[in-house]
């Protein structure tokens, strides 16, 4: 079916390859319309597994507007698990920079001291949490090994990095080129651009809340409308010493001030902007940071970048449509409070990138590229409600008020800050796979092996790990017949002796475990054919990965 958002300008091609004019369109296993951090995260997966991609980007350069400031766990081990950790922590040290510049100016109007930045705990509706209240001795908080030191990125930094690390792997990065239209059928998908024809076997759109691809394939899109006009901005301000530093609520609204200098953000419960469209100007944030925060006297006087948004809240049913798949805000959108909507995205093409590579080379098993919606929708409509109840809890009416006062004395405990702080930092994320063991659909753990390994490092390549940790030939032979699939690793594990097997996913996910998941707890081993033994073993590598070699014919 022909979709073209300017048909006049929109050749159709044959499933030949061919346009209209007889000439070969160019050809690509993939094409991701959108080159922001979840369709650069994707592409560089899909590279990864030695898929051909084409990544359309209408912007000719990295977007710089303010927007996420933070990746969560999940997404801190995705980066760990291929080799970025080291140069995410780099861009950690200049933000924390950042904010102590932003702590020494606010003494030099007055504050009475400089204050260390604070662990990083993440907020709820603008509520802080308080780093020194969390229960670091949760298990949750101790399986991320070092991508658990790693969160404050902001999303230009790691947009910059992905386009680095997507042209290392060869992939085509073509910005200032737009989609203009597409025709997909059982084969594959013809997509028109501002550029030419393109030939692929699938289009994923990674092309953000107002997505094209997305709207030309008729996916539906239900949800809720929005109540706010938000703007967030980085500018230069006078007259700013009476505003508060970080979160702060009014009669007529919220703001936040900080943590980086110059940084504002304000919410107005007036309904959504008139034209999403049109310029942030200065008037506009000034008139917005004077009426939400009661300061008369506060100016800006530069804009160096600025954005709205609103807390419009909707999902597509489904994340994919024959051979059209979206990730990202094209599947997804909501408020950004709590930081979710990038991280949201990285997992999405995580999640996607091995199962979709899988099956352009025609290995993957029946109904894999199913479970991507299966796994992610999920999470994705988990979020789009905690948005919501952030929203309902920024209301400046007076019971909304009294309900915020309730929460903030139940997050100065550390049973409140430790629960919204796995919440918000993702450790609690699972998915719903076969087996009853307590690691099996949740991230693996940064296991600390015998030859002074971590496993996070055996994932770099993107193949699926099966970690053999007690020399179990009997292990190790159900896993025959998957090289260049399923790597087997044999090794030793001090700190969890009782654990005895693991089959990791290539996005990290635990497919299967055999023993006990605690420090110095043995229990007793399971009999074979039991979904932790070695059959389900051989279960959960036919369901991700397809039968063995030797009985593939």
């Amino acid at each position: 079916m022909k979709h073209a958002a300017d048909t006049h300008d929109a050749d159709v091609l044959d499933t030949a390859g061919q346009d209209a004019a007889g000439q070969d369109a160019e050809l690509a296993d993939v094409v991701v319309a959108g080159g922001g951090p979840v369709g650069l995260m994707l592409a560089c997966e899909l590279a990864l597994a030695d898929v051909s991609v084409v990544v359309l980007e209408r912007l000719t350069d990295v977007d710089t507007t303010i927007k996420a400031g933070a990746i969560n766990s999940p997404s801190a081990e995705a980066f760990y698990r291929r080799g970025m950790l080291p140069r995410l922590a780099e861009i950690q040290q200049a933000a924390l920079g950042k904010f102590s510049s932003f702590m020494r100016q606010r003494q030099a109007a007055g504050a009475s001291q400089v204050r260390q930045p604070p662990k990083f705990a993440g907020h709820f509706a603008g509520i802080m949490l308080r780093g020194d209240l969390l229960d670091e001795s949760d298990p949750d908080f101790g399986s991320a090994g070092p991508a658990g030191d790693v969160g404050l990125v902001p999303q230009a930094e790691l947009e910059h990095l992905l386009a680095a690390r997507a042209a290392e792997l060869g992939v085509e990065l073509r910005r200032g080129v737009r989609l203009t239209g597409f025709d997909a059928d059982a084969d594959g998908v013809r997509v028109d651009t501002s550029d030419g024809p393109l030939r692929t076997g699938w289009l994923v759109g990674c092309d953000g809340g107002r997505s094209t691809v997305r709207r030309l394939a008729g996916f539906p899109f239900p949800g809720t409308a929005p109540e706010i006009t938000g703007r967030q901005a980085l500018v230069e301000l006078s007259g700013s010493d009476a505003l508060g530093v970080g979160w702060n609520w009014t009669d007529t609204g919220t703001y936040a001030h900080g943590p980086v200098p110059g940084r504002i953000l304000t919410v107005e419960f007036d309904g959504p902007p008139a034209d999403r469209q049109a310029p942030v100007t200065a008037e506009e944030l000034q008139g917005a940071l004077r009426r939400v925060s009661g300061v008369p006297d506060v100016t800006v006087t530069k804009v160096h970048s600025a954005t709205r948004f609103t807390d419009n809240a909707r999902q597509v049913p489904d994340y994919r449509s024959g051979r059209v798949l979206l990730a990202g805000d094209a599947a997804h959108v909501h408020s950004p409070f709590g930081g979710q909507g990038l991280n949201l995205g990285i997992g999405d093409a995580m999640n996607l990138g091995w199962k979709l590579a899988a099956t352009v080379h025609g290995r993957a098993p029946e109904g894999l590229l199913d479970t991507y919606t299966a796994e992610r929708h999920p999470i994705g409509a988990w979020v789009l409600d905690w948005s919501r109840a952030q929203v309902a809890l920024m209301r400046p009416e007076s019971h909304t008020q009294a309900l915020r006062g309730v929460l903030a004395e139940l997050t100065d405990t550390v049973t409140a800050t430790t629960f919204f702080a796995k919440k918000i930092s993702g450790v609690q994320q699972r998915y719903d796979l076969p087996g009853g063991h307590p690691l099996t659909g949740r991230s693996a753990p940064d296991l600390e092996l015998s030859d002074g390994s971590r496993l996070g490092a055996h994932l770099r390549d993107g193949q699926a790990l099966l970690l053999d940790l007690a020399d179990d030939a009997g292990l190790r032979k159900r896993a025959a017949g998957y090289d260049g699939r399923v790597r087997v690793l044999t090794a030793g594990c001090p700190q969890r002796p009782y654990l005895t097997g693991l089959l990791v996913r290539p996005d990290g996910c635990t497919a299967w475990a055999f023993g006990s998941a605690e420090t110095d707890v043995e229990v007793p081993q399971e009999a074979p054919g039991t979904p932790g033994g070695l059959d389900g073993l051989e279960a959960a590598l036919r369901r991700w990965f397809g039968a063995p070699d030797d009985a593939a014919g």
